[in-house]
């Protein structure tokens, strides 16, 4: 199941980056119940084993397009997010004493917490996230840029958790005699 996990978060992750077309440096947000993937209810079975698939799956194809990666935790630590240090000071984010942990955060916090180089947590993410992935329901629409476009695709589950994914864009301003690209 875990193989299964890893191929789909990976080709979840490939259609992301394809579709969104981020430039090196954009921030990427992903919120993820490892509940939902194991086909449980939110919050009422985290999965180390499941988290490290995902984690597995989706780091190499962000860090290939040179996005950095903002996990978000559950609401237990008010949705507060694992990125590196390096990120935090790109982005101006305020860190936050918190650890995650399997029951205060989830499982893919803690994982992506004990898996990313300079680890810190941060408060949010001032709605700067440039794209994004939503693994179960997980409401991550809070940290993405004003205007988000969904990303329709027909890879709709990893495992068994519904999987929303979107990219952001500049708003339309402007009247009647303004131009658009």
């Amino acid at each position: 199941m875990t193989q299964d996990i890893q191929a789909q978060a990976a080709q979840a992750a490939e259609i992301l980056i394809r579709e969104a077309a981020p430039k090196p440096g954009s921030l990427c947000v992903v919120g993820c119940s490892t509940s939902e993937v194991g086909g449980k209810m939110i919050g009422s079975a985290s999965s180390e084993e499941i988290a490290a698939a995902l984690w597995a799956g989706l780091t190499p194809v962000l860090e290939k397009a040179g996005v950095f990666l903002a996990v978000q935790g559950c609401e237990h630590i008010n949705r507060s997010l694992c990125v590196s240090r390096a990120c935090m000071e790109r982005y101006g984010l305020t860190e936050v004493m918190v650890r995650p942990w399997l029951h205060a955060g989830g499982a893919f916090a803690t994982h992506a917490f004990a898996h990313t180089e300079d680890a810190v947590m941060v408060e949010d993410l001032k709605g700067l996230a440039h794209l994004g992935m939503d693994i179960g329901g997980t409401l991550i629409g809070m940290h993405l840029r004003p205007v988000a476009v969904p990303i329709h695709t027909p890879l709709r589950e990893i495992g068994e958790a519904r999987v929303v994914m979107a990219r952001t864009r500049p708003r339309y301003v402007g009247g009647p005699r303004a131009r658009y690209e």
